[in-house]
């Protein structure tokens, strides 16, 4: 008794799988990306014919089940390392969170502008050998469930070649763009902490969302001191993004005596450190588009550390005016996007306060 013929099905010039029948289903595909696929028939006898005529198909915005982010969201950085946290699989990630960071993206050395990203050895060791084809089902299951998982680059010692337009710009949008495939991803996060190219990384960022279609993320997480006036590299590249923006969710951390919208200098670790400088970024952010960046942990960063119930405080200070400390915002922004946290692996180490406080009380806001 012979088998039936299969017929090869390719996406672009990969083999995606070999079919009996006439339907095959590709899985794996990513959220307002065009596809191609062409299909070559074998007969009984192993003949192959030429592969026939291409059919292009693109995918919906929403991708793995995905769905809008809620109006008010909350963030956090998984690590890609290990740095004196929890180690923790993708898996371990609790619901609360809404968008997950994958945190960093590598520069590549034989690329100018192009990115890498793997999971880490040391990590993959420590978590008993956590995989890239790990890491991709762990995120698959996540964007099923609802969630947005990127990729950020920068991060306190990271970079991007960005400084020349070519051909760092078309690498980076390559580089980016197969790892977005490759593992899934929704988008990506602006966490460059050591400087930019604004022309040529908006350039970038354009032409990646363009490619990656209408469900793209995009984020990012400026230090204090590039929210202190209208004119900082971060406000160039957030007024030349704004369409696309997703949240900017700045640092309140790591920073020494910053200026409130009302001129006074405010120290880090205090609600009127988060509501008097959101308030002066409010004057050039949309609120939707801005949320408060805290430490998960006193360990987690150098300064700037407060409880979660002090966030959930500034929170509601920004929204409702309720609950304010000294600072009085000008107004009341009921569309402030949210919060963030530095990071998830942080926040395992005390049983997910932050997520478990924060997450509750977004659900509440208007």
């Amino acid at each position: 008794m012979s088998e039936s013929p299969a017929d090869d099905v390719y996406q672009g010039t990969s083999l995606a799988m070999s079919v009996t029948g006439t339907s095959a289903t590709v899985s794996g595909l990513s959220a307002g990306t065009t596809y191609t696929f062409k299909v070559a028939a074998k007969d009984a006898a192993g003949n192959v014919s030429p592969l026939s005529t291409g059919v292009s198909a693109t995918t919906t915005g929403g991708g793995g089940g995905g769905g809008q982010l809620p109006k008010h969201t909350l963030t956090g950085y998984w690590h890609n390392f290990i740095n004196g946290s929890s180690n923790i699989k993708l898996s371990d990630v609790p619901s609360q969170y809404d968008i997950i960071v994958l945190s960093f993206a590598d520069m590549d050395p034989a690329k100018p502008g192009g990115v890498t990203f793997n999971v880490d050895g040391p990590l993959s060791n420590a978590l008993g050998g956590y995989t890239n084809a790990d890491l991709i089902n762990d995120i698959q299951a996540k964007r099923a469930q609802g969630k947005k998982v990127i990729l950020s680059v920068g991060g306190e010692k990271g970079n991007i070649n960005l400084n020349s337009a070519s051909p760092n710009v078309t690498n980076f949008v390559d580089s980016m763009y197969g790892l977005i495939t490759q593992f899934g991803l929704d988008g990506i996060d602006i966490d460059l902490e050591n400087g930019m190219n604004v022309t040529n990384l908006t350039t970038a960022v354009r032409q990646l969302q363009t490619k990656v279609g209408p469900g793209f993320i995009l984020t990012m997480a400026p230090q204090t001191i590039d929210m202190q006036s209208p004119n900082t590299t971060y406000m160039q590249l957030y007024n030349n993004l704004k369409d696309i923006t997703t949240v900017m969710n700045v640092q309140y951390y790591n920073s020494g005596c910053m200026l409130g919208r009302d001129g006074k200098c405010y120290s880090q670790g205090t609600i009127d450190f988060l509501t008097a400088l959101s308030d002066l970024t409010l004057q050039w952010v949309q609120p939707s588009q801005l949320g408060i960046g805290v430490p998960a942990t006193s360990g987690a960063a150098g300064g700037g550390y407060v409880s979660p119930t002090v966030v959930n405080n500034a929170l509601k200070c920004l929204t409702n005016g309720t609950d304010c400390g000294t600072y009085k915002p000008v107004a009341k922004y009921p569309d402030f996007r949210g919060a963030m946290t530095w990071s998830i692996n942080w926040d395992k180490t005390t049983n997910y306060s932050f997520a478990n406080t924060v997450k509750p009380l977004l659900l509440t806001l208007p």
